[in-house]
């Protein structure tokens, strides 16, 4: 055996084992400062959100303004390549209702602070028709343009239905909500009659 072998082990530092550790105040400070980070991150969030909203954010008045537009603009440029007479008729029927509808309703969102001469880039760009007229060119080159107007127009006016429900459902503006009311009940007749029209019987 080695001297060193029978060294005994130090005692164990009982005492510093079952003190108490002093608090970490790192620790806290640094989840502190994570917390204030995320909370800051939120507000500022908030802040661009409703900025967005409020300056550069297309409103549900003008962008029903756009829909009707360029809805209007696309049963223009349909009228000479529909075949049927049936679905000429009702598109006929709907430029009338669209043109009455742009013309009355100018006032009222005027009022309210939506021009229809001057919306904004937003608005328009959103709701573009290019999408559907390209649709459309591919449909008469195909010999199908009947059928995918009246299907393409059935969802378009749904949608304007579906946007005019919700802003009369939104508004405290009496003319506005009556006007809607109105103008979602002359259209829905119309929108069944593209939803049911079928090219092989007319």
């Amino acid at each position: 055996m080695y001297p060193n072998d029978e060294k005994p082990l130090p005692p164990p530092d009982y005492l510093n084992q079952i003190a108490p550790q002093a608090p970490r105040k790192a620790g806290f400070l640094h989840k502190q400062k994570i917390l204030i980070a995320i909370l800051g991150a939120i507000v500022i969030l908030v802040i661009i959100v409703i900025g967005s909203l409020l300056l550069g954010g297309t409103r549900s008045t003008e962008k029903l303004a756009a829909r009707l537009i360029a809805t209007e603009s696309i049963t223009d440029g349909a009228t000479s390549k529909i075949k049927s007479t049936q679905l000429r008729a009702i598109n006929s029927e709907l430029k009338i209702y669209l043109t009455n509808t742009i013309r009355d309703i100018e006032p009222i969102l005027t009022k309210i602070n939506t021009n229809i001469k001057k919306l904004s880039k937003n608005a328009t760009s959103a709701e573009s028709s290019e999408k559907m007229l390209a649709t459309l060119e591919d449909a008469r080159l195909n010999a199908v343009y009947d059928r995918t107007y009246a299907r393409e127009m059935s969802y378009q006016l749904d949608t304007i239905l579906t946007l005019m429900h919700q802003i009369s459902s939104d508004t405290g503006n009496k003319e506005l909500k009556s006007f809607l009311e109105s103008a979602e009940n002359n259209l829905e007749p119309t929108q069944k009659q593209f939803a049911n029209f079928d090219a092989a019987n007319s």
